[in-house]
């Protein structure tokens, strides 16, 4: 008697595979189980009532409908508990796949001590990971340090820990935040200048530039007159700006609010049609610092 070879698939909608029969053309569960892994048996769809049947089997046996195997694909049955688990089990490793290759970004250190050099920055991080590369800031022309780093780590897990403490370094307190154009791919160009809001009148622009230039270098600080709670600062980094948008610092014992500084519009007299002195003053005052206030504080 020829081997005879029947048709097996595990979905119906799948290309089937050919499962070779015994010499009394019955197969073996064991047959379909070697090439679907799990099986406990076979059904078919009956092609006069279009309803799914079961192929019977006994100790181990499948034998033939009507017997005869016909030219039908037929399809695995699998243990609704198994096939649940191997589900299970399918969707945590595409999970874990996925973070697996979650890919890390630049982190910007802010808050960096002067004299922290690159190697300094390495030797802290690489307590918490490999690190894949750090840098310092520095100015161009005379090389020091700007104040503000950057570290990117090889493993995911390790950089969003990071993100999620504050970190002494050479005795002062640093933060990594991801910059905002990582954080926000579609977020518009950004802005160098931060706007400080709930200043107190006391507050200077030589203590605002001396508390700010801990981030990064300063390049200007403007307290509009008359005082109005609120203050610009200007970094040579835009990166910077970005990241310290959303903190609440404390300066002078006082909390802050920092966000961001957004270009003046045309109708910036539409926005503040009741603001004091006039045309004139709010002109001038806009002319000087070249912001709008944030929605935030309109």
């Amino acid at each position: 008697m020829s081997e005879l070879y029947i048709r097996v698939a595990e979905d119906e909608s799948e290309e089937p595979m050919e499962i070779p029969s015994e010499d009394d053309g019955t197969v073996l569960l064991s047959s379909v189980a070697a090439q679907f892994p799990g099986a406990c048996g076979l059904r078919y769809r009956n092609p006069e009532s279009q309803c799914m049947r079961g192929v019977r089997l006994v100790e181990g046996v499948l034998h033939a409908p009507e017997s005869d195997w016909g030219n039908l694909v037929y399809v695995v049955n699998y243990p609704k508990d198994n096939k649940r688990k191997m589900d299970e089990i399918d969707a945590a490793s595409a999970v874990k796949i996925k973070r697996g290759f979650q890919k890390t970004s630049d982190l910007i250190v802010l808050g960096l001590p002067w004299k922290t050099t690159e190697q300094d920055l390495k030797d802290y991080f690489t307590t918490f990971g490999e690190v894949i590369m750090v840098q310092v800031k520095r100015d161009a022309k005379t090389g020091n340090s700007k104040g503000f780093g950057f570290v990117r780590f090889t493993d995911y897990e390790t950089q969003t820990k990071v993100i999620a403490q504050r970190h002494m370094i050479d005795g002062r307190w640093c933060d990594c935040k991801l910059p905002n154009s990582k954080a926000c791919p579609d977020e518009p160009m950004r802005s160098r200048k931060i706007f400080v809001g709930r200043c107190t009148e006391d507050m200077t622009t030589d203590e605002l530039r001396q508390y700010f230039m801990q981030y990064g270098e300063v390049t200007d600080v403007f307290i509009p007159k008359p005082f109005r709670a609120f203050a610009f600062v200007t970094f040579a980094d835009d990166q910077v700006a970005q990241a310290l948008c959303g903190e609440d610092l404390i300066i002078k014992g006082v909390s802050v609010h920092i966000s961001n500084a957004e270009p003046k519009h045309n109708n910036i007299h539409q926005l503040f049609p009741n603001f004091p002195g006039g045309s004139a003053s709010l002109a001038a005052m806009f002319d000087r610092s070249q912001y709008q206030f944030p929605s935030s504080h309109v």
